[in-house]
């Protein structure tokens, strides 16, 4: 509106104080230097990594890891599958739960509550403490990620088997949860264990022909 009234003067004088007029109210204000706080704002862990791994992922594991199996009784031995819509509402809530609950392991975290020094102690120690955990992590934090993405990776896959409602997938994507954890925990959690499952890997091969997969160790 001001721009308009600057236009309708005659006098030139009074014209050319318009236009300043207008220049200087119609000019931008500079940028505020202040950031606009994030949406969700930081990110700060309440439990430690072995906490949320029992609290939250391996229960939801459970939701994978029993839907489907062979049950040997003194009735006979069937497989169990998941038949009812509340059967994979079950998995699904799993999946959602391994899925986005796998991205919480990127958040810097503890490895153990404090005092928690897991079953470190002693020659045989089965457990790596978790100093040393978290050594190996500053050492490679790529193979850290990696592993937590291959565990969401599980979760996307059991996601579009819930949608399918494919039962036959759901037993290879419950064996690839599996080595997705197994593989992690050999690497970060009880190493020592390696050489101890490579025997036994070869001994059920020599036996039965069945050979593991234990990718990424």
């Amino acid at each position: 509106m001001q721009l308009i009234f600057c236009k309708k003067f005659v006098s030139s004088g009074l014209f050319a104080l318009g236009v300043l007029t207008c220049a200087c109210s119609s000019s931008k204000p500079a940028p505020s230097s202040t950031r606009a706080p994030e949406l969700w704002g930081e990110l700060k862990p309440i439990v430690s990594v072995k906490e949320l791994m029992r609290d939250m992922l391996d229960p939801a594991s459970d939701y994978v890891f029993d839907s489907v199996g062979t049950v040997i009784s003194k009735e006979g031995t069937f497989d169990k599958e998941p038949k009812t819509d509340a059967d994979w509402e079950k998995i699904r809530i799993g999946a959602v739960t391994i899925a986005e609950g796998a991205d919480l392991l990127k958040i810097p975290r503890p490895f153990a509550p404090p005092g928690d020094e897991n079953n470190s102690a002693g020659p045989d120690a089965e457990e790596l403490p978790p100093a040393q955990i978290k050594a190996k992590l500053e050492k490679d934090p790529v193979l850290w990620m990696a592993k937590i993405e291959a565990l969401r990776n599980v979760g996307r896959e059991l996601l579009d088997i819930v949608k399918r409602k494919d039962v036959k997938e759901l037993w290879d994507a419950g064996e690839n949860l599996d080595q997705a954890c197994e593989n992690c925990h050999l690497q970060y959690w009880y190493p020592g264990e390696r050489e101890y499952l490579k025997k036994l890997d070869r001994r059920l091969e020599e036996l039965y022909g069945v050979r593991a997969d234990r990718t990424g160790r």
